[in-house]
């Protein structure tokens, strides 16, 4: 039988953290009714009492199936007792039957910044716990700048938290709070732990600044750890803490831990990862271990071809089993194996040895090459690829034709001095033989230009209103020459289905470059709508 690791995750606490982030109540308890869905067995919530919001959160009633929430809090304040403390007895008044406090682990921070002696420290600890553990089910004690407090005097440190243990402290939550602890130095510190404070209750709690924060949770658990503290996505202060994202499927499917997560929620985290991204507003990184979208993503034609014979060759596990998903880029190092698995992706049925078909997807490797040369970047645009192989494989019907555009900017101020910047776009256009022309303002040109041709488009596409630009980035291809540069538009749009594309356009004029990649969005969208 696997040994049980257990799951605890901060993002509402910790990852709130993280610099422009704010949760409201109601996010909150959204991210927390996901985590449960998913089977995490610890949610901190907030701290009760520092707040407004956590106070709010904590006063709603949440139905839990498989997650213990925990509040956060402190040790009782120096000179009070702790059936008297405040905060303490405000912990225990949301209800919760799970509570972590943190404290002083660290010599230097205790008669530094409490101001206090070493051996009241202790009975702070101790007594806080003990309190606790009298009123709820469970208490965690977090103990801050445990790695650096070791380092430094490893005696006190380890009275501390044998402290907090024979007072009734279920989980000894051991901090590397500064994130500067390497690997090799979890490893020999929770061993060594160990010896004094048993591995089933031992946690550890790992920040990310010198992106070790994964490497040293697991770390802790090869030692003897058994609880795994972390966020989704890595979120929290500084750096961010340990991404459970990515260190859940590290144990579960590479280390043959249980994690209480079955593997076929595993799946979900993807999912979930996206979620909160998309509620922080947050562009998803692409490169996130297992749930990035080039976590799977294959380039070189050498690649490619073994992967098509067997994706062990290049994945080390199935992209199914987190929920992501095998992604053939095409680009001027693609070969034909990278066009042809392309292609099946896109719903082609190629017969390679089809003189007709073979031919043509030579034309399109050459296509895409040449086009790369000249600034296109297919591997981000895989709209733009498909609206290409559709022309040599297939056919794209005239939606329609935008005859010509022109755009106007004006930059003026009034009399009081104030500025005024506008931009306007008139686009005459063909749809279904019959023209159109249309003027739009917008917030810039290229937002003119997307809503005039949008509103040309409303009759006969009314769908294509629900398109939105999300991303827009500009890129140089050749800075050498200066103002006269060719320029690389890459866009994202989003519908309000939820699905994304990405489209490019080049050109020597910024705002050519944006319209083709506009036309793609619009195109692509309109091939979809076909099937």
């Amino acid at each position: 039988m696997a040994d049980r690791v257990y799951l605890y995750d901060s993002t509402l606490r910790d990852g709130a953290q993280t610099q422009g982030v704010d949760f409201s109540a109601a996010d909150k308890s959204d991210i927390l009714e996901k985590l449960d869905e998913l089977g995490i067995d610890y949610v901190e919530g907030g701290w009760p009492g520092a707040n407004h919001t956590d106070d709010s959160f904590f006063a709603e009633k949440h139905d839990l199936r498989n997650t213990k929430l925990t509040a956060f809090g402190m040790t009782k304040k120096p000179n009070t007792s702790a059936e008297n403390d405040l905060g303490l007895n405000g912990l225990i008044n949301t209800g919760v039957r799970e509570i972590c406090i943190v404290g002083k682990a660290w010599d230097f921070h205790v008669t530094n910044a409490l101001n206090i002696s070493l051996e009241e420290n202790i009975e702070m600890v101790a007594s806080s716990i003990k309190y606790l553990s009298s009123k709820i089910d469970e208490v965690l004690f977090d103990a801050e700048h445990f790695f650096d407090g070791y380092k430094a005097n490893p005696e006190y440190a380890l009275e501390v938290i044998k402290a907090a243990y024979d007072a009734g402290a279920r989980w000894i939550v051991l901090c590397d709070t500064n994130g500067g602890t390497l690997p090799f130095e979890i490893y020999e510190i929770v061993k060594k732990v160990s010896e004094t404070i048993p591995g089933k209750n031992l946690s550890i709690h790992c920040h990310n600044d010198t992106e070790n924060a994964v490497a040293n949770s697991l770390e802790a658990v090869r030692a003897g750890a058994r609880q795994i503290q972390g966020t989704i996505g890595g979120y929290g202060e500084r750096c961010g803490n340990a991404n459970l994202v990515s260190l859940i499927p590290t144990l579960a499917l590479k280390m043959g831990y249980d994690v209480g997560i079955p593997k076929e929620k595993i799946k979900g985290l993807k999912k979930l990862s996206d979620y909160l991204d998309d509620m922080l507003n947050r562009p998803r990184y692409k490169h996130a271990a297992y749930i990035g979208s080039s976590a799977f993503a294959h380039k070189g034609g050498l690649h490619v071809s073994a992967v098509v014979k067997n994706p062990k060759a290049y994945e080390h596990v199935e992209p199914d089993m987190v929920g992501n998903e095998r992604l053939i880029l095409v680009s001027d190092q693609a070969g034909r194996s990278n066009i042809v698995s392309r292609l099946k992706n896109i719903g082609y049925d190629i017969d390679i040895k089809n003189d007709d078909v073979k031919s043509r997807i030579d034309a399109l490797v050459e296509a895409v090459k040449m086009r790369e040369n000249k600034g296109y970047a297919y591997d981000g645009a895989d709209a733009s690829f498909e609206i290409l192989a559709k022309r040599y494989i297939g056919e794209v019907p005239d939606f329609f034709d935008v005859k010509r555009f022109s755009i106007v900017d004006d930059r003026s101020w009034d009399d009081d001095g104030n500025l005024s910047i506008s931009s306007e776009a008139t686009v005459v256009m063909e749809v279904g033989g019959k023209e159109i022309v249309e003027l739009e303002k917008g917030n810039g040109p290229v937002n003119a230009l997307n809503k005039a041709i949008k509103k040309g488009l409303a009759e006969a596409y009314p769908d294509i209103e629900n398109n939105r630009l999300t991303d827009y980035q500009v890129r140089i291809v050749t800075p050498e020459r200066g103002t006269e540069a060719v320029t690389r538009v890459q866009i994202e749009t989003t519908d309000d289905e939820g699905n994304r594309w990405s489209t490019v356009g080049v050109s020597a004029n910024i705002i050519d470059a944006s319209y083709n990649a506009l036309y793609d969005a619009i195109i692509y969208r309109l091939l979809k709508n076909l099937k």
